[in-house]
């Protein structure tokens, strides 16, 4: 089906409703250098639906699902030859509904996530008389839960064909796997309560969305793994390790627990840490799994690899993702990293809109097909072909050979006790409880927490490498059951350990380890309470942020009388929202070492804070936090404060230093270029470019070290990507080069007005256009059937002049701290 442009002056009603029902022109998508899209077929709405799920039969022809209605087999023309048409036909089989679907040994497993048929479940359909028509159906297994789009989700095949992956979100209790790779004693693992904001599945625990594996059959189920949010589809690389894309709650954007989407490698008994409202656990905490790669705000959908595409080895290799909300679909490519992996994520194919559901490398041709649809918006099916000039083999091939001793190789041995009990899971596991290898320790741990707690408890409590107690003490409390006689030792071997000595993680891990044993075994006594404070109090505030909020939390639980003095300052003196956030949220709780001028601080936070913007539970969490602390107050402490709690926020723009910043001077590059040579050398003060970061609301909207908003590239890795010069041009001029993954788009309609801005959501003809980066809660709700024209704003979103508020050593430090990546470790990284 061809595209059919038609010049704005000759728009009709009639003309706006045909084109309305057409999926979006192929001269409106982006796509990667060398590659061609062709839209096959638009799909008519109001009889076939909204496609969400495809598979390929071994015919090479593809089958597709209505979210809400039936199957359609689509046999596509040919390539390189005549054009032909795109054969559709709906199947005959009263099956459908499907959010997985997977055609393999002849038959077809689909994954329905809502009531219809027998309710949610998979379920299998077979050809039995070879006429070439599927018809019979059953169901393999039902999953429990109520119907919702974080539901049961994609399926795919095991590498030798005997096995079958389902992957399932949040809304879905794990459905009594008969074995389980995870040890079963998750828990949610904080020390407060959590904050509800809008409250969404509050009253879902541990263990969250989970991936499981069963035989061809669905008779025998083993429980894969946990922690995920609402991760739609999987895929496996040629080593056999599987990867999925994740999203976080969008309601949650600008809050210190939101974290952006994700693409994880779904490791054997993986803890990926989603928890309910407030409860999620941040990125640096060992008992959960670090992401491969981040990607930033969106909406997960179908994931492949890019295996048997006639694509240039790069692309072949390529992990495919794609992002239902932005209408942007990511190649990321992919690196083994010791045991487990890296990634880097390039923008394959995008428009506006396009909402993109799932993809298929074809054994046939060669070719990938995307389809699109969801939520009843215009579906449609797309080819992509490489028409470039043949490559060299460039691809990064992370499915070679692999020695004895290669990580990965190593992982596979400890996942082989993760199922088991075996005496030599011990001996196997003990030496990468030290490993410098994240991936390795935490496979090692999980293989020891399924060996009996008695054959390991006293090697654990006796260990003297400092890296080996920390894992193995993280292992015996999560494994300890709750038995209280087992908190002193623990807390006996972790205070063994000099927290001076370590680095990096390891000092997060024993800060961890601390919550855990208390998480576990309850509250400790006061005297033990008070002499972990002693011990703890002095370290406070270290050169690391993130370190500095988990501290700051055990040591407001252990009753410390001095934490409030030195943590307060921070909930104003904290360079981004999210940190700022944090405090608050851990002093809500705070008992002693308040004085009459720090609560009035501590509460003038809150009229800077009405100002601040993030998702739809922003102002509700914010409020919690507020209420919480009034809670623990007296009627006399009120009384005090009463003018500081009687005022009212003024309306401003957001700023996230106590004192305004005042406007310095209108800088150029030339300007600054002057400076960036001998000015960047020696001591810089890190400390303060981080500060300025803030200072500057670049917090409001980007990442960097794992800190930020996410509405915005993250700025992490541009150490390697930019020189100071052309760093500092990006931030002056934004828009003389905007991101493609970032760019926003002019909408015209029919009246001649504009939206400009980027579509965050979508549901039948409506698109809720984000125009405001700064706010990203803030919708204006578009009719697609009034839209008239679409294209890219020359505009970025990011606004200049960001620097004019700056002093030229400010400037410097900030190109300093960004260009150092703001490593805590680097000596230059001032306290």
């Amino acid at each position: 089906m061809k595209s059919v442009l038609i010049p704005l002056l000759l728009f009709t009603t009639a003309a706006l409703a045909q084109l309305a029902d057409q999926a979006t022109p192929v001269d409106k998508i982006k796509v990667a250098k060398g590659f061609k899209v062709e839209l096959l077929y638009s799909v008519p709405k109001e009889k076939e639906g909204s496609w969400v799920a495809m598979t390929q039969d071994d015919k090479g022809r593809m089958i597709c699902s209505d979210q809400y209605g039936a199957l359609y087999r689509i046999t596509p023309p040919a390539l390189n030859g005549s054009p032909g048409e795109t054969k559709v036909e709906k199947l005959s089989i009263d099956f459908g509904h499907c959010q997985g679907l997977l055609f393999h040994a002849g038959a077809l497993y689909g994954v329905v996530n809502d009531e219809a048929y027998q309710g949610r479940g998979l379920y299998r359909c077979k050809d039995t008389n070879g006429d070439d028509q599927f018809d019979t159906v059953e169901q393999l297994r039902a999953f429990p839960g109520k119907a919702g789009e974080h539901g049961p989700h994609g399926v795919i095949a095991s590498q030798d064909g005997k096995s079958l992956y389902v992957m399932c979100g949040n809304q879905t209790p794990e459905p009594s796997c008969e074995t389980s790779r995870v040890p079963r004693h998750w828990s949610e693992d904080q020390l407060y309560p959590m904050l509800l904001g809008r409250g969404f599945m509050r009253d879902v625990l541990a263990p969250g969305g989970w991936l499981a594996k069963t035989d061809l059959d669905g008779k025998k189920w083993e429980l894969v793994n946990t922690g995920t949010r609402n991760t739609y589809d999987i895929a496996m690389n040629h080593q056999g390790d599987i990867f999925g894309f994740d999203a976080d709650m969008e309601w949650d954007t600008g809050m210190p627990w939101y974290r952006p989407t994700r693409v994880c490698f779904m490791q054997s008994g993986g803890e990926f840490g989603w928890r309910t409202c407030s409860k999620k656990w941040p990125v640096r905490w060992e008992d959960s799994l670090p992401p491969v790669v981040d990607i930033g705000p969106g909406s997960p959908t179908g994931v492949a690899f890019g295996y048997g595409a006639k694509f240039p080895s790069k692309y072949q290799e390529a992990l495919y993702i794609c992002d239902w909300s932005y209408g942007k679909m990511y190649a990321v490519h992919l690196s083994a990293n010791g045991g487990g992996y890296t990634g880097v994520a390039e923008e394959f194919m995008s428009a506006s809109p396009l909402p993109l559901t799932d993809i298929e490398v074809s054994k046939k041709d060669g070719a990938m097909y995307v389809s699109v649809g969801g939520r009843k918006v215009q579906s449609g099916l797309y080819r992509v072909t490489y028409v470039g000039e043949k490559d060299a083999k460039d691809g990064m091939m992370v499915g070679g050979i692999l020695g004895n001793k290669h990580p990965l190789l190593v992982r596979r041995e400890l996942e082989a006790f993760h199922v088991k009990q075996d005496p030599k899971a011990i001996e196997v596991a003990w030496p990468q409880l030290a490993s410098a290898d994240r991936n390795l320790r935490f496979a090692a741990r999980i293989a020891l927490e399924h060996q009996p707690v008695a054959a390991w408890k006293d090697k654990a409590l006796n260990e003297a490498n400092p890296r080996a107690a920390l894992t193995a003490l993280m292992a015996l409390a999560r494994s300890s059951g709750g038995d209280k006689a087992l908190q002193q030792p623990i807390l006996t071997a972790l205070n063994k350990i000099d927290l001076k000595a370590l680095k990096g993680i390891d000092r997060v891990t024993l800060i961890r380890d601390y919550m855990l044993t208390f998480t576990r075994m309850g509250e400790p006594d006061a005297a033990t309470k008070e002499a972990l404070s002693k011990r703890l109090a002095p370290l406070f505030p270290t050169n690391d942020p993130a370190l500095n909020r988990d501290l700051c939390e055990v040591l407001v639980y252990l009753d410390d009388p001095s934490i409030v003095a030195k943590a307060e300052p921070l909930v104003n003196g904290s360079p981004t929202q999210e940190e700022q956030i944090d405090y608050a949220r851990i002093l809500r709780f705070a008992k002693k070492g308040w004085t009459k001028e720090l609560r009035a601080d501590y509460f003038r936070w809150f009229l800077r804070a009405a100002n601040y913007k993030g998702g739809a539970s922003f102002d509700l969490f914010i409020g919690e936090i507020k209420q919480n602390a009034l809670s623990t107050m007296t009627e006399e402490e009120k009384l005090a404060i009463k003018d500081v709690l009687d005022a009212k926020p003024e309306i401003r723009p957001p700023s996230f230093t106590v004192k305004p910043m005042q406007f310095v001077k209108a800088w150029t590059l030339d300007e600054l270029s002057k400076s960036l040579g001998v000015g960047l050398e020696g001591n810089r003060n890190f400390a303060n470019g981080r500060n300025m970061f803030g200072a500057a609301t670049c917090f409001a909207c980007h990442r960097f070290n794992n800190e930020g908003g996410a509405v915005g590239p993250d700025l992490t890795s541009v150490a390697g990507k930019y020189s100071p010069r052309d760093l500092l041009e990006h931030i002056l001029n934004p828009s003389k080069e905007i991101s493609d993954q970032y760019g926003s788009t002019v909408f015209t309609l029919q009246d001649g007005s504009t939206v400009t801005g980027r579509i965050a959501n979508m549901k039948e003809h409506n698109m809720m256009v984000c125009t405001n980066m700064m706010d990203p809660n803030n919708f204006t709700n578009v009719d697609a059937r009034k839209v008239v024209k679409t294209e890219e704003s020359k505009i970025s979103m990011m606004p200049p002049g960001l620097l004019f508020m700056l002093k030229e050593d400010d400037i410097l430090d900030l190109l300093a701290y960004l260009l150092s990546k703001g490593n805590p470790e680097d000596p230059m990284f001032v306290k």
